[in-house]
């Protein structure tokens, strides 16, 4: 059978992207994206010329009855999110598991993710690390999931956006005012830059600063002091 491959792309720096995935993006016949017109900027900078398909979060299913068509003739195939790892708070997870359940290989290339690179960099020491990606954008509903997370004894990691970020850190503040937090914004980017202590510093940091630009990830440990609990 043929093969799908899931492959993780630069969060920002194109040096990010691996020799894996420019070989094995030049040698399928069809990619599987996100969005085409990111895409196409990262596939011309590697002089990949393979043909792009549309698969996001609202055609997502049509979009993988053709990605199939094509696996089930024997040709291989690949998926890309727009930045980072497939999956993680971007579309693929349907894509591969109808392809598995076709016979067809899913194959993981591993590349960056937001994820990953800020609990290197976070400092923390929890044992579990719960990934939440993005909150409800719904007051009641955030509150509601952040006392549960904080109440849960793990860390966990939220993206936001900087029109957001500032609510979800005064809604930890009022919660739990000494919980150890990193923040990273503008990740492996020009203007990266990463934040770390407690969740009353970490919002005085950022309110200071004014018109927060680009995506912001955000670990909070599961304790105050970010130690590993035994």
């Amino acid at each position: 059978m043929a093969i799908l491959y899931i492959i993780g792309t630069p969060i920002g720096n194109l040096g990010d992207m691996t020799y894996r995935a420019v070989e094995i993006l030049k040698t399928v016949g069809l990619i599987a994206c996100e969005d085409t017109r990111r895409t196409v900027k990262l596939l011309n900078h590697f002089g990949i010329q393979s043909p792009l398909l549309s698969c996001r979060a609202g055609n997502e299913r049509p979009a993988a009855a053709k990605v199939l068509s094509r696996l089930n003739e024997g040709k291989n195939a690949a998926y890309t999110s727009d930045a980072g790892t497939p999956g993680l708070s971007d579309p693929g997870a349907l894509l591969a598991r109808l392809a598995s359940q076709a016979g067809h290989q899913v194959i993981p290339v591993p590349g960056a993710s937001a994820f990953a690179a800020l609990v290197s960099a976070s400092g923390g020491r929890d044992k579990t690390i719960i990934f939440e990606g993005f909150l409800s954008p719904k007051t009641g509903r955030r509150r509601s999931r952040l006392k549960t997370l904080l109440a849960s004894g793990a860390a966990f990691v939220l993206y936001e956006s900087p029109f957001r970020i500032l609510k979800v850190l005064e809604d930890l503040v009022e919660f739990d005012k000494e919980r150890y937090v990193c923040v990273g914004r503008e990740m492996t980017k020009l203007h990266e830059e990463y934040l770390r202590g407690s969740a009353a510093d970490i919002l005085a940091a950022l309110a200071e600063k004014n018109g927060q630009i680009g995506e912001f990830s955000v670990f909070v440990s599961g304790n105050k002091a970010g130690e590993r609990v035994n």
